[in-house]
C-alpha cells in the first residue's frame, strides 16, 4: 500500500503541532508506522491522502453510528449553517435536542449543552462536590473520563497507550481527592465507603468501559455500586460519552436497567461536530448557574450548527431494532476471526453490544484493567499493522474498542473476517 503522502504530511505535522497529531492515539505509538491522513468518507469507508480506501473500525471514536456523510446530517448542517454560525445567546435547536435526548434517557429529567465529553464529566464532578459539599471521588483504574486533572488518575485510552499511569502537571493534593478502584471489584469498592464514606461526593465510571479495549460490568457489581451510592448519598456518575446511543439507543442504562443520579454523553449527540451534554436528577440539576451556586459556562455551548446536526442523528435513532442488526453484524467479524484464531492456536476473547465491540489476543475475556495488560499487545500491533495493510481500519491502540455503523452490513463484515483470518496466517507464519 502506498501511503507516501501521508507520511509526508506527518513530517510536515510535527513542525507545527504537538506530536504531530492533536489527539495522541492518533499518533500510532503503539502500534508502529506513521498515522494515515485521511480526506474524504463515505457510509462505512474512508478514503487517505493516497487514494486508498478503508473498510472504518473507527467511526471518528464512536458518532458514525449512521454512517459517514449521512444525507440527513449533511443537510441539517447546510441548513443551519445558511441562517448562522454561532449566536452566543439561546437557540430553538437546544430546546428540540433536550426533548429528544431526555426521551431516549428517562433518568435525565434536566440537561446542560457543553462542547466535550471531557466538558460533561468534568461538570459533573463539580457539580457532584458542589451539591454534597464533599470533596473526594472514586473513579476505576483504566476508565477514562476525558483529560480532567482529577480524572486523568490510573485512566485507560491514550494514556494506557503511550504507558503513563498519570500525566505530569496534576498536583498531588489535587490527586488525593480521586480514589482508583479495581473494575469490577465489589471488595474493593465496599472497603473505600467503609473508610471514606462521609466524603465521597460522587462514583464516576464507564458502565460498559470502553476505553481500555471493551470491557463489560459484572450485573452485580453495576447493581452494587448503585445500591452502595444510595445508601450513602453519595452521586452516581455514567460517563456515557461513548456508549449513549451506541451499546443501546438509551445507553447502558437502558442495557441494564440501572439509572444513574447524572450522565455524561458526547460523541452521537453531535452527529460528528463536538457536543457534549451532562444531565440528570433535577433537584441535581437545579444547582447549577443561574439557578444554583455551581458555576458552568461555555461561550459555544449548545452551538446551534452542532446541536442540528446531532438532532438529525438522534432523529433518525427511532427504530431500536438498527442496534441488535448492528451487534448481529459485528458477529459476523468477531465469531469468523474466532474461529480462525482458534484453528491456527491463537488465543483470542471479544465483547460485543449494538455497534460497539473489543476483541483481546487472550484465552480468557478481561474484567478489569490489570488483566487487559496481560493479554498479547505486541499481537494486536502486528494485526492491526496487517489488517492496514489490507485496507481495514482498526482503532490504533490495543486499549480503545471498534465501531461500526448501520452502513457495516453482514456481508462487509464476513469479507473483514477473512481478511482477519489471512492476517492472523501470516503472522503465525512470521512468528
Amino acid at each position: 500500500m502506498k501511503t507516501k503522502n501521508s507520511q509526508d504530511l506527518f513530517e510536515k505535522s510535527k513542525n507545527h503541532i504537538a506530536g504531530g497529531v492533536n489527539s495522541p492515539v492518533r499518533a500510532f505509538k503503539s502500534v508502529g508506522g506513521s498515522p494515515i491522513f485521511f480526506k474524504k468518507s463515505r457510509g462505512c469507508y474512508l478514503y487517505d491522502e493516497d487514494g486508498n480506501k478503508y473498510l472504518d473500525f473507527v467511526g471518528s471514536w464512536g458518532p458514525m453510528v449512521l454512517g459517514h456523510s449521512n444525507k440527513n446530517i449533511i443537510n441539517a448542517i447546510k441548513n443551519q449553517a445558511s441562517k448562522g454560525i454561532s449566536f452566543g445567546a439561546p437557540t430553538k435547536n437546544e430546546l428540540e435536542i433536550a426533548k429528544i435526548i431526555k426521551s431516549y434517557l428517562p433518568s435525565i429529567e434536566k440537561l446542560r449543552m457543553v462542547n466535550s465529553g471531557t466538558e460533561a464529566t468534568m461538570s459533573c464532578v463539580r457539580l457532584a462536590r458542589g451539591t454534597t459539599s464533599r470533596k473526594k471521588i472514586i473513579k476505576f483504574v483504566g476508565c477514562y473520563h476525558g483529560h480532567v486533572d482529577s480524572l486523568l488518575v490510573k485512566a485507560g485510552s491514550g494514556l494506557a497507550t503511550l504507558g503513563v499511569p498519570d500525566s505530569p502537571g496534576i498536583p498531588e493534593e489535587l490527586s488525593e481527592l480521586t480514589i482508583s478502584l479495581p473494575y469490577n471489584d465489589i471488595k474493593s469498592l465496599d472497603e473505600a465507603f467503609a473508610k471514606f464514606s462521609d466524603d465521597i461526593a460522587a462514583v464516576i465510571i464507564e458502565p460498559i468501559a470502553g476505553n481500555m479495549g471493551f470491557i463489560e460490568p459484572e450485573i452485580e457489581f453495576l447493581q452494587h455500586l448503585r445500591k452502595v451510592c444510595t445508601d450513602n448519598k453519595t452521586i452516581l456518575i455514567f460517563d456515557e460519552v461513548m456508549t449513549g446511543f451506541r451499546v443501546a439507543r438509551g445507553g447502558v442504562q437502558e442495557l441494564f436497567d440501572i439509572n444513574p443520579d447524572l450522565t455524561a454523553l458526547g460523541k452521537i449527540v453531535g452527529g460528528g461536530l463536538p457536543v457534549g451534554v451532562y444531565g440528570g436528577k433535577a433537584e441535581i440539576m437545579n444547582n447549577i448557574s443561574p439557578d444554583g451556586p455551581v458555576y458552568q459556562a461555555g461561550t459555544l455551548s449548545g452551538n446551534p450548527i452542532a446541536v442540528s446536526a446531532g438532532t438529525a442523528l438522534l432523529k433518525q435513532l427511532s427504530d431500536k431494532g438498527i442496534y441488535s442488526e448492528m451487534e448481529n453484524n459485528a458477529k459476523k467479524f468477531l465469531e469468523y476471526t474466532k474461529k480462525a484464531a482458534d484453528r491456527l492456536g491463537i488465543p483470542f476473547s471479544y465483547n460485543v453490544r449494538g455497534g460497539m465491540f473489543g476483541f483481546f489476543f487472550s484465552e480468557e475475556l478481561p474484567q478489569n484493567f490489570d488483566e487487559v495488560q496481560k493479554t498479547n499487545i505486541d499481537f494486536f500491533s502486528k494485526f492491526f499493522r496487517k489488517m492496514l495493510e489490507k485496507n481495514i481500519y482498526l482503532p490504533p491502540s490495543a486499549y480503545e474498542s471498534c465501531f461500526i455503523s448501520t452502513q457495516h452490513d453482514a456481508e462487509k463484515m464476513l469479507k473483514a473476517g477473512k481478511i482477519a483470518e489471512l492476517s492472523l496466517e501470516e503472522i503465525k507464519n512470521e512468528i
